[in-house]
């Protein structure tokens, strides 16, 4: 599945590869309206010392973090929201009958580089924000870690947001709010959003473990809700269990699919 993958995405970029121009100019439009969100942030703290109880490089990390995660989801997969395109114009019975697994047929579908802009972006904003956090090597190793879990966590709710437009063709809006809206909200300290919410989408939907609950442990601050500690190390099984849940939901999905009759 992998090197299927892998050859298609090949195949995409070579295909955008031959409009270098209109390339390279997608992926620094990315770039700059994804460093938008960096700006908003600067601009906050002219005129406060913290958020949320948060300082600036702080609030960068959980910046970085959130918004790297989401860039490699969405460049791996976010094409996956766009599934409910195909069902009304029946290409995906297409997919259906060949030799590769639809989705990652709808995985690499028109991939292109020009999300790696957002990636760049997210990386470089991590690039300045750790060496002013001054972390120790005890607690750094759980940066790449939360960062990986982070990924598995978007991706599966581009999954599960994917499946279920087999049953609402409408569903990329509803995906949206937890997808690019969970992106929003993991990019500053949870500790701004009231005390259900946190709850919410730490126990329901775990967006709290792309970033949040393995920045307690990387920064060494206490949960401002008082939850358990071991939840720092939670990231992991979220999202592998995240995963599960959105493979059942795809393969259910896929189960149901009647094709459009066209």
């Amino acid at each position: 599945m992998v090197r299927t993958y892998l050859l298609l995405a090949w195949t995409w970029l070579r295909a955008s590869a031959q409009y270098p121009v209109s390339l390279a100019m997608m992926v620094l439009g990315s770039f700059a309206v994804n460093a938008l969100d960096v700006a908003a942030i600067w601009i906050i703290f002219q005129h406060t010392g913290s958020l949320g109880g948060f300082g600036l490089a702080e609030v960068m990390f959980l910046y970085g973090t959130a918004d790297m995660s989401f860039a490699l989801a969405d460049t791996l997969f976010g094409n996956v929201d766009r599934l409910s395109h195909h069902i009304r114009s029946g290409s995906f019975d297409t997919m259906l009958i060949r030799p590769a697994s639809a989705f990652v047929q709808m995985a690499t579908d028109r991939f292109s580089v020009h999300r790696f802009g957002r990636l760049a972006q997210s990386a470089v904003v991590l690039g300045i924000a750790l060496p002013r956090l001054g972390l120790s090597w005890e607690r750094a190793w759980m940066v790449p870690l939360m960062i990986a879990c982070g990924a598995v966590i978007f991706a599966a709710i581009f999954t599960l947001g994917g499946a279920l437009q087999f049953l609402l063709t409408d569903a990329p809006e509803v995906a949206n709010a937890f997808t690019y809206g969970g992106s929003a909200l993991t990019q500053y300290p949870l500790s701004v959003y009231g005390e259900q919410l946190v709850r919410g989408v730490t126990f329901v939907v775990p967006l709290a473990f792309v970033n949040w609950q393995p920045a307690l442990y990387v920064l060494d601050r206490p949960d401002p809700l008082g939850l358990p500690y071991w939840l720092r190390f939670a990231a992991p099984l979220a999202a592998l269990l995240l995963a599960l849940a959105a493979a059942l939901a795809w393969r259910a999905g896929i189960r149901r699919y009647r094709s459009t009759g066209s």
